[in-house]
């Protein structure tokens, strides 16, 4: 099966596709039979919520890799009438819609990450992950990240890699020219040889990847260096991959520079910003609108970074594109 997979759930058999998919994609991970049942616990609550609450909405599934965790992600996300009181609906026997009210409170319980927000009159948008009993807690950045291809496609012209070191994590999201299987041999292309030079500096990095993507479409391309001990971004972009810093007090845009990797690039040049207090790196490619924001989303900056992907995404992508969001917080979430 394709992974990750987005699921529009807008009547009652779509939590059991989910379901399905769900339990497929945790077998061909190795989990057991036990966090199988998990897992199409947590996917069918998920997904039943949508239907009965929200009047419809997406689940969207993916595998997290073993530096992230080496879970499954579950996200949940609508534009229903929102909860007023998320306190209140996590706990047991209490429901908006006549029913048990188990539901949240049995996400919550399932889950090994579990987050929610939600905003009255705008939607919902819930995060859980659930790891193999045996897995052990990986150390390391927060790392949240919709990766999806446009209607009508098999696969995504984007691609987006983390690598993580001691003293710093690298960010890569490329978008390969138009969409389909050239796009997504162009970006798979990418993130292959950044795999092997990510140890370099951002602006090294993008010159090796134009020279690897020359038999290819060719892409656009950002690469980001969060030095933990510096405090600092190192940041380069070439072509229409858009990096943005935000913090409690505002956004900053990262530079990038006209071209295509693989085709035509005049001059990369890397750039250095200050790491914002409490901030976060959203990276994303143009299939999600320029004009989000985060701050009209109250407390969403605390969140964990999959939650804010997953809003940014909900009612920021434009639907004429692949669309991928990337959001990363340097060193742990801010005490709230």
């Amino acid at each position: 099966m394709r992974d990750p997979i987005a699921f529009p759930v807008n009547d009652p058999s779509r939590p059991g596709e989910v379901r399905r998919a769900a339990v497929t994609l945790a077998a061909a991970l190795g989990f057991s039979e036990d966090d199988q049942g998990r897992v199409a616990l947590v996917a069918t609550e998920a997904a039943t919520n949508l239907v009965k609450h929200a009047v419809g909405g997406e689940v969207v599934l993916r595998s997290v890799t073993l530096a992230e965790g080496g879970e499954i992600e579950i996200l949940a996300l609508d534009r229903g009438p929102g909860i007023a009181d998320v306190g209140r609906c996590l706990r047991d026997g209490y429901s908006t819609a006549g029913t048990a009210g188990h539901g949240l409170g049995a996400i919550s319980r399932l889950s090994d990450l579990f987050d929610i927000t939600s905003v009255p009159g705008v939607g919902t948008a819930l995060l859980a992950r659930v790891r193999p009993a045996s897995a052990p807690v990986q150390p390391g950045p927060e790392v949240g990240a919709v990766c999806l291809p446009v209607g009508g496609e098999e696969v995504c012209g984007d691609a987006w890699a983390v690598e993580v070191f001691p003293d710093r994590t690298v960010v890569l999201v490329a978008d390969g020219l138009g969409h389909g299987l050239p796009a997504a041999t162009a970006s798979r292309e990418a993130v292959r040889v950044f795999r092997q030079v990510a140890r370099s500096e951002p602006d090294d990095i993008l010159r090796a990847l134009h020279a690897a993507l020359r038999p290819t479409r060719g892409a656009a391309a950002a690469v980001a260096v969060l030095d933990r001990a510096a405090g600092r971004v190192r940041y380069a972009g070439i072509g229409n991959v858009a990096g943005v810093l935000v913090g409690p007090g505002g956004r900053q845009g990262l530079v990038s520079l006209s071209g295509t990797l693989g085709h035509e690039v005049r001059k990369v040049s890397p750039f250095e910003y200050p790491w914002p207090a409490g901030g976060l790196l959203v990276m994303h490619s143009d299939g999600l609108g320029s004009q989000w924001d985060v701050g009209r989303y109250p407390g969403l900056i605390s969140r964990h970074p999959a939650l804010v992907a997953g809003v940014l995404y909900r009612d920021g992508r434009r639907g004429r594109d692949d669309v991928t969001v990337v959001v990363v917080r340097g060193a742990g979430r801010d005490p709230q």
